[in-house]
């Protein structure tokens, strides 16, 4: 009786102090693209289905923040089937969410089923550039689309590439409204960097 209740005191300390549903989600999200057929072009389109469930809902439809978080999952299948996570592990790399936008279209509302289709569209010299839709499964409209900037540390989305397909790889063209995205997050950054006197350290 008592370890029952020991496990109990520690489930409890566990869902307060921690966001246990987002971890567990991660790891099913995770094993799920391990036995899936992997994706040899790195920059095709990954399609996930999805339903929106009461536990997403802000007013009877999904939450902001919510489309943010499935876009989290679905950059791990992809980077799990496409074999960017590998040749990251390989390289002794990591990958970190540096910057991203999001364009609300219409709400997708409780019970709506959508797909939400992730590619990689280009990438620089620091990060790669991610494009992924929320598109209802109900007409197809795109309900929602959010650019992700996913900086690679102590590599390169080159040599990444060059792991994977073990020959130099040309970088795709950048589409203009995403450059304009860059632009902005490279202009954020100057200012932000004057505001706080960095650059005036660097000369």
């Amino acid at each position: 009786m008592w370890w029952l209740l020991w496990v109990l005191a520690i489930l409890l300390a566990l869902f307060c102090c921690l966001d246990v549903w987002y971890f567990l989600k991660a790891v099913a999200v995770v094993l799920r693209a391990w036995f899936q057929p992997p994706i040899w072009d790195i920059t095709a389109e990954q399609t996930l289905t999805g339903r929106v469930t009461p536990h997403d809902i802000d007013l009877c439809h999904m939450n902001n923040a919510r489309y943010l978080r499935e876009c989290d999952f679905a950059r791990l299948s992809l980077y799990t089937r496409n074999g960017v996570f590998k040749a990251v592990r390989a390289l002794g790399a990591s990958m970190v969410v540096g910057a991203t936008t999001i364009r609300y279209r219409r709400p997708l509302c409780i019970g709506e089923g959508y797909e939400l289709r992730s590619r990689i569209v280009t990438w620089d010299d620091k990060a790669f550039f991610l494009e992924q839709r929320f598109v209802s499964a109900k007409d197809g409209l795109v309900c929602a689309i959010m650019y992700c900037k996913q900086s690679v540390i102590r590599s390169s989305p080159d040599k990444i590439m060059q792991h994977l397909c073990k020959r130099k790889v040309e970088c795709p063209e950048f589409p203009e409204d995403l450059q304009h995205w860059v632009n902005f997050i490279s202009a954020s950054s100057q200012a932000l960097r004057a505001e706080s006197g960095l650059e005036e350290k660097d000369k």
